[in-house]
């Protein structure tokens, strides 16, 4: 004896589900997430450069502000704070939020090597840094497209 099993299709009403739709990364969305990350490190830069300096003048360290090197760091900083808190409100996980903040100090990294040996100048170090931070943060993104496919 044999037994039917009634079998499901599909229909106009109910489509079968298309595979992977669920965490597809559109370029839109990876495109605005991108943006908005972009806009919220020019927030921190300009939000947080004033208290930087403050802070650092209270405590006699003023130069730090001038210095290439923590000059860099510490604008890096700034934008990691609130691109890191634009990603927790959008309901990132702390290692994507971390891999992001990796990817703010990664250039000027790289870059203090050549600023060191006299290759690069201070103008380029700070430019070159803002401007290779930009693949760095589409790789972390890239790195983890689940991540942003429901942002």
């Amino acid at each position: 004896m044999s037994s039917t099993v009634p079998t499901q299709t599909a229909t106009a009403a109910h489509p079968e589900p298309a595979p992977h739709t669920a965490h597809h990364l559109s370029a839109g969305k990876f495109a605005r997430h991108f943006a908005e990350m972009v806009v919220a490190m020019a927030v921190g830069m300009v939000a947080l450069h004033p208290v930087w300096t403050f802070v650092l003048d209270a405590l006699g360290a003023a130069e730090l502000m001038r210095n290439p090197y923590t000059g860099a760091l510490i604008m890096a900083t700034n934008m990691t704070v609130a691109m890191s808190a634009w990603m927790k409100v959008r309901g990132h996980r702390w290692r994507p939020i971390a891999e992001m903040g990796a990817a703010m100090y990664l250039p000027f990294l790289v870059l203090f090597v050549p600023f060191a040996l006299g290759l690069v100048d201070e103008g380029a170090l700070l430019l070159w840094g803002h401007v290779l931070m930009l693949p760095a943060m589409a790789a972390a993104m890239l790195l983890r497209p689940h991540e942003y496919a429901s942002c």
